[in-house]
């Protein structure tokens, strides 16, 4: 275990932090993505959301790592007038993500397309808004990411990455996994147990972003095991 601090308020909290056991890069098993497209997102997917249109995210958007499409929905049904390029590396994802558009009122506002989140094959300052969900864990090194979502991103545009952060312990992982996965069946629990191992730690992600040109972007603890890098437009 290695020394964490983070700033919370005016506080700085020290605490011990579990070593990082990194994920594989892609989650492609059927069985994998089907678990995940089966866990209870909504409350912290809502949350994210809120938060994206707190920033001032409109107009043409990108969605970094969409998973099932689950965020361009609910955006698309909170804002009219928005549009939504979503883009995952996994091809079992995104035959899920079509799946969900196919009965959706909002599948011709949001384009799916194979991408790799560390090399973007898009123009430079092409969208109004970039956000992305918990893919930061899935990363051995995230800096190509955070480089490439800054890269794509207009200036004056908002952007909200958001991830899990590594617990402090096994007593703390243990109860992150009972208390939000506790109806998620066995690859459900295991799939988050090894995203919080394999997340990074607040102070960790700070000095990560600053090397990336997002010095000014704001560092948020958003709630028990969510953290968030934001640019309000």
């Amino acid at each position: 275990m290695s020394d964490g601090c983070e700033c919370v308020g005016q506080r700085v909290m020290c605490r011990e932090v579990m070593d990082r056991v990194p994920e594989p890069e892609v989650m492609d098993t059927p069985d994998e993505a089907s678990a995940y497209d089966a866990m209870d997102h909504a409350q912290v997917n809502r949350a994210f959301v809120d938060r994206l249109l707190a920033v001032g995210a409109r107009g043409h958007m990108l969605d970094i790592g969409t998973g099932p499409a689950h965020i361009p929905l609910i955006l698309c049904d909170r804002l009219p007038d928005c549009t939504v390029l979503a883009v995952d590396l996994a091809p079992t994802m995104l035959a899920i993500a079509g799946r969900h558009l196919s009965g959706s009122p909002h599948r011709d506002r949001i384009e799916l397309r194979l991408g790799d989140a560390k090399s973007l094959e898009l123009p430079d300052a092409s969208f109004d808004a970039v956000f992305s969900n918990t893919i930061l864990h899935h990363m051995t090194d995230p800096r190509p990411f955070l480089r490439e979502a800054l890269r794509v991103l207009r200036p004056g545009g908002a952007l909200l990455i958001r991830d899990l952060y590594r617990p402090g312990s096994e007593a703390e992982l243990d109860h992150l996994v009972a208390t939000h996965a506790a109806s998620a069946g066995p690859v459900g629990r295991e799939l988050l147990r090894a995203s919080l191992r394999a997340a990074f730690t607040p102070p960790e992600l700070r000095a990560i972003a600053d090397e990336c040109g997002l010095a000014g972007a704001e560092l948020v603890l958003d709630s028990d095991r969510h953290m968030s890098l934001q640019i309000a437009a």
